[in-house]
């Protein structure tokens, strides 16, 4: 379909902006402007939120606890923000998050991981895995149930939460009782029919992820670690339970969707969603494309329904 009129409009005005694209900035202006985004998000929920420091392998890691009403021990989950693993914080997905947490009764750990180019892979993913081996051992203390675990994010988030859950089967570690994957990055492919028909002009640019990528591997190999790309994993038997959402106008739709697929094959439950006229990480602009807000009950009930609350 066409893209959405409300997604067309965001469009425009960032076009009116002026805003240029990500390899055209600075690191420091990149992440300056992800915070642009917060204006697009709409109003915050109301929600318990806690910020606090939880140890990692590279020194402190800044996490949000997002509690909802109700009674527990409810089901947990940890969060990974999208950016690239360049630019995005906990104040990028706070209030989509705070929608997450509220709409599906489960305790969310929102984590800030170390970002690249000053932290290269595999910071982000060693800073991801600690946080969820951490929610795990400190569920109770959470008000949350260990044995309802859950991993999630958005974009390079969804990244690392795909990682996890692989590292997590492969290492005997928390086992997870599903993974919520937004938008993710599966591969290092620049090819795929999606890269080709959205390369320009629909938000996320094929060039912007080329920078990205630059960024996070630094010097290093794209085949040189089984959890960067987790799209090229051979045996994905044995993970948990997931949701995976894509996409029309985005360049990581094709991975996205063939990770689905993939997981499908190899005898995992998947629910599998493309929300067509939408531009990449709607997450981050739902007060300017509110007609994306289904998005939010979906994955809601998603995790809902694998962790059987």
């Amino acid at each position: 379909m066409p893209v959405h009129p409300e997604a067309q409009g965001l469009l425009d005005a960032l076009a009116q902006a002026g805003m240029p694209p990500f390899p055209q900035m600075s690191v420091p202006q990149a992440r300056a402007a992800a915070a642009g985004f917060l204006d697009l998000q709409g109003e915050a929920e109301p929600i318990s939120v806690e910020s606090r420091t939880i140890p990692g392998p590279g020194g402190d890691i800044p996490v949000r606890i997002y509690t909802p009403d109700g009674a527990g021990p409810k089901p947990l989950v940890v969060y990974f923000h999208g950016g690239g693993w360049v630019i995005g914080d906990l104040d990028t997905v706070d209030k989509p998050v705070r929608m997450l947490a509220n709409r599906s009764g489960a305790v969310f750990v929102s984590v800030d991981y170390r970002l690249a180019p000053e932290h290269v892979h595999p910071a982000a993913f060693d800073d991801a895995y600690a946080a969820t081996v951490w929610a795990s051992e400190n569920a109770a203390s959470l008000g949350a149930d260990a044995a309802r675990l859950a991993v999630a994010g958005d974009s390079a988030g969804g990244h690392l939460a795909a990682s996890v859950a692989q590292a997590a089967r492969d290492r005997r570690g928390p086992a997870l009782a599903a993974q919520i994957l937004f938008f993710p990055v599966t591969d290092f492919d620049f090819s795929t029919p999606s890269y080709t028909e959205n390369a320009s002009g629909y938000l996320l640019e094929r060039g912007s992820m080329e920078w990205f990528w630059a960024h996070y591997l630094g010097a290093q190999d794209a085949a040189g670690d089984r959890y960067l790309c987790p799209g090229r994993t051979a045996d994905l038997t044995g993970l948990p339970p997931a949701f995976v959402a894509t996409a029309e106008y985005d360049p990581l739709r094709d991975e996205g969707e063939t990770y689905a697929t993939r997981l499908a094959e190899a005898g995992v439950d998947v629910t599998a969603r493309r929300y067509d006229g939408m531009l990449h990480d709607f997450l981050w602009t739902l007060g300017a494309t509110p007609a994306g807000l289904g998005i939010v009950d979906d994955a809601a009930a998603a995790l809902k329904a694998a962790v059987k609350s």
